[in-house]
């Protein structure tokens, strides 16, 4: 029997920065087999920014004759009540664990805006934060090799198998300062690994993908060139896992991985520490 696959609205809402509210509602939706068009609503602070989410949320029921899901993270008791009045299927994304916290170490939630924590008395982490982003942008495909010393990860890999946004999500989500490098013709001639890499080779960490994904994201690109042929995808590939091989260095498949996925393995693998922030 066919699964009638539907199209719902789907929001994210929060006092916050809606992060946790987009990934947990990711979780959720991708064991449905929808298709989800998605909106998120940041730092709903304010009676207008309230008056505007509830507007589309209107608008998208009177629009489609369907309520859209929406998950939130709302503080202000007033916001919260209007929200779930909405036509809408709200879920409070914190609800039901702040709710056994409670229950389980007998202790009042004192809840306030999200915003309130976010620099002062973690001012120090924060900035760090700040330092490993600006550190990886940097050291983004390859533009300069220099301070590969203060690099946490070096993430190696054919062009567009994944290394940017990798290491962009692991520098603003877990602190971490990282470079990537694309391997050129020049490398793939060469077969062995930069002098730059030797001496830092505790810290290089290869990724790959499958040869039929890397053609789709190339010819997404660039169509019809000869970078993105099924013939030039596969010799790249098979070239750079031959050298990961031989150097010994570890390497994951990135074809079928979300970006959260391919972080978190790479540092299972790596033994690396996430700098919550």
């Amino acid at each position: 029997m066919q699964i009638d696959i539907q199209s719902r609205d789907v929001f994210y809402v929060s006092d916050g920065t809606a992060i946790t509210c987009e990934t947990l509602g990711h979780v959720v939706l991708g064991q449905f087999p929808f298709k989800a068009y998605e909106k998120t609503f940041p730092f709903v602070e304010s009676e207008d920014k309230l008056t505007d989410l509830l507007k589309e949320i209107e608008t998208s029921y009177q629009k489609n004759g369907i309520k859209p899901l929406v998950f939130f993270s709302i503080v202000i008791p007033e916001f919260r009540q209007r929200l779930l009045d909405s036509n809408s299927y709200g879920y409070d994304v914190l609800e039901s664990i702040v709710q056994k916290v409670q229950d389980d170490i007998q202790m009042q939630p004192k809840p306030k805006l999200q915003r309130s924590r976010s620099v002062g008395r973690d001012s120090d982490k924060y900035f760090d934060r700040i330092a490993a982003i600006e550190y990886t942008l940097a050291h983004d495909d390859g533009i300069t090799l220099k301070g590969l010393e203060e690099a946490d990860i070096i993430l190696l890999g054919v062009s567009r198998s994944g290394k940017t946004p990798t290491s962009l999500y692991m520098a603003m989500q877990f602190g971490l300062r990282v470079v990537n490098y694309p391997f050129i013709d020049d490398d793939l001639a060469r077969m062995k690994l930069l002098p730059e890499f030797e001496i830092h080779r505790h810290k290089l960490f290869g990724l790959t993908i499958n040869p039929e994904r890397l053609t789709e994201i190339r010819e997404n690109r660039l169509a019809g060139s000869d970078y993105a042929s099924n013939e030039q995808c596969l010799h790249e590939l098979q070239t750079v896992e031959a050298l990961f091989r031989r150097e010994a260095i570890p390497y994951i498949n990135t074809s079928s991985l979300s970006v959260e996925e391919i972080s978190t393995r790479v540092l299972e693998r790596t033994g690396l520490r996430r700098r919550l922030l």
